[in-house]
């Protein structure tokens, strides 16, 4: 396999960062172990965090396919990576359902009973939502109303905003960026505050592996329509274009603009320090 030191470390980083954060809905829909939408946010931060920390040497830890596309668009990485790491993070999203769904089974079973859930119904999405994301939030009730475009653009910024943080976080000419050893910290923290802002709407995915592996292995184990209750295919276009147009539109403006000029300061600071 080409590749392979890559593909192993976007399949594994993906697998444990999709593991530890779905869980954390699923212990909250099941079992109301976590209170308020932060601590699910913050268990979502520390699993990115964890996934970059532990993958990182392998593969650069995208763990994103909007992250690998912008980086592809950057010049960051060359395109013919880009397919492995794509396929590695979907593969690893996948089996992180599949994990979590041997690990909760019984539970999310006796759930269902307990509260008269038929799965596949249109009810079905409050357990359905531990895998894959909906707009409006569930959680949210008749609060919340989101139109196909409103989810689109929430997807998008919050996902432009996540890529420009890690481009400023790893570009090596900004200089007021953080040491390497604290970047991936500062990326979950960035995660962290990114889904405590938009999950209301969105549940914020930022990931299309994340949101689409998860949605398929849902519909594969008895969720049908319910994990894809949208006819319109306003999932596939909210959590998979909506991110991949964010990151793209990151990448175009760091690449362009914000990195020329960092580069343009540097330069003219050692200028005037030799003057």
């Amino acid at each position: 396999m080409k590749y392979p030191h890559e593909f192993v470390g976007e399949l594994f980083g993906t697998f444990l960062l999709v593991l530890i954060g779905c869980s954390s809905v699923a212990v909250t829909v099941l079992f109301k172990a976590h209170v308020g939408l932060f601590q699910v946010a913050l268990v979502w931060g520390i699993g990115v965090t964890i996934a970059i920390y532990a993958t990182r040497h392998l593969s650069c830890a995208h763990l994103n396919p909007a992250v690998s596309i912008a980086m592809a668009f950057g010049r960051r990485m060359s395109w013919d990576r880009l397919p492995v790491y794509l396929v590695a993070q979907f593969a690893g999203a996948f089996l992180a359902a599949a994990l979590l769904y041997l690990i909760f089974s019984d539970s999310i079973a006796h759930f269902e009973s307990l509260h008269g859930i038929l799965r596949g119904s249109p009810q079905g999405v409050i357990t359905a939502q531990m895998f894959g994301e909906f707009y409006p939030n569930p959680g949210a009730g008749a609060v919340a109303s989101v139109s196909m475009l409103n989810a689109f653009f929430a997807e998008a910024v919050g996902t432009f905003v996540l890529v420009m943080m890690i481009f400023s976080l790893t570009e090596g000419c900004n200089l007021g960026r953080p040491s390497e050893t604290l970047c991936p910290f500062f990326i979950g923290l960035t995660v962290t505050v990114l889904i405590s802002i938009f999950a209301p709407l969105t549940q914020a995915g930022f990931n299309p592996a994340r949101d689409l592996s998860p949605r398929l292995f849902a519909w594969l184990t008895g969720w049908g329509d319910a994990a894809f209750p949208d006819k319109n295919l306003g999932f596939l276009v909210v959590y998979v274009m909506g991110p991949i147009f964010g990151g793209v539109l990151a990448s175009f403006l760091f690449s362009r603009l914000i990195e020329p000029l960092m580069k343009q300061k540097n330069a003219c600071a050692d200028s005037c320090r030799c003057g």
